[in-house]
Order: C-alpha cells, then sequence, then structure tokens
C-alpha cells in the first residue's frame, strides 16, 4: 500500500510494474498505513491506559481505531482526488485491509509478549518502548506483504487508479 501518493506534497512513485513494485514504494505504503494505525492505536491505548480500562477493551479499542484512522487516511486523499465517498469506501477497503490487518496482529503480538507492558502506565518507559518497538516491528514485517500486493495490483496499488 503506496500511502505515501495520497499526499498532493508527496512524490509519485508509480513504480508499480507487472513484474513487482519497488521496495521504496512498498515502504511509502506501509510507512503511511503505519502512520494512520499509529494515530488510532496510541489514541486507543491512551484511552483505555488513562481511564484505567482492562487489557481486552484497551486493546480493543485501539486496534478499532486504528483501522478507522488507516482507513480514513486513505479515505479522505482518494475523495481529495475526485472520487465519490461511495467508491473512495470500496478502494479504501481493498488498499489498506491486509496492511491494517497485518500491521495490527504483529503490533499487538509484540506489545503482548512484552513482559509488563499490557499492564505499564502512560508514565512508564515501558508503555512507549513497547508501543514504538512494536510498530517498528510491524513495518518490517508488513512491508514485503504491501511488496507483494502492489506487485500483484492489489492493496495500495488500487489506489493509484485514482491519482
Amino acid at each position: 500500500m503506496d500511502h505515501g501518493t495520497h499526499h498532493p506534497e508527496a512524490a509519485h512513485d508509480h513504480a508499480v510494474h507487472p513484474h513487482g513494485a519497488t521496495w521504496g514504494t512498498a515502504a511509502k505504503a506501509t510507512l503511511h498505513c503505519l502512520t494512520g494505525c499509529a494515530v488510532g492505536e496510541i489514541l486507543g491505548m491512551v484511552i483505555g491506559t488513562a481511564l484505567l480500562w482492562g487489557n481486552a477493551p484497551t486493546m480493543i479499542l485501539a486496534i478499532t481505531l486504528a483501522f478507522v484512522f488507516g482507513y480514513s487516511f486513505t479515505l479522505f486523499a482518494v475523495i481529495r482526488a475526485g472520487v465519490s465517498p461511495k467508491a473512495a469506501v470500496k478502494v479504501a477497503l481493498a488498499a489498506d485491509t491486509v496492511s491494517i490487518a497485518v500491521m495490527e496482529l504483529v503490533d499487538n503480538a509484540v506489545i503482548a509478549l512484552t513482559p509488563g507492558a499490557m499492564d505499564a502506565h502512560l508514565s512508564d518507559g515501558l508503555f512507549w518502548s513497547a508501543l514504538l518497538g512494536g510498530f517498528a516491528v510491524a513495518f518490517v514485517v508488513t512491508t514485503p506483504v504491501n511488496k507483494w500486493m502492489i506487485g500483484r495490483g492489489k492493496g495500495h496499488a488500487v489506489v493509484h487508479a485514482h491519482h
């Protein structure tokens, strides 16, 4: 998913070829996806932790908001490009679902497997290091997935038709 091409100020990298996508295209797609996921997930974790919610409701909120923000970044960019809202929803779902799902699965697995991270508070370095470390691992894992999908005309390659 080359989310980086959504922004008018971003250079367009139309290096989607029948034989595959470039690593640069995949990395930009993943970085843009990560941005939406991070905004939503951090917001969800902060809200759940601040309200002293348990681990499960906090993670559900964080994952839900990660999808909402991840999709919205694509949705609004595609609408700005002149696509109808109904068509833009279809494009965002096609472009982002796999990338966001992989990113959230990996990121939350890192957090869940980091000893003490699920019980850390907002003021704890462990809370932030597990969260940011999870994002870093998710980026590394999701980039090849996005490269594979873009190279096959799937994922964020769908968005290129609307630029």
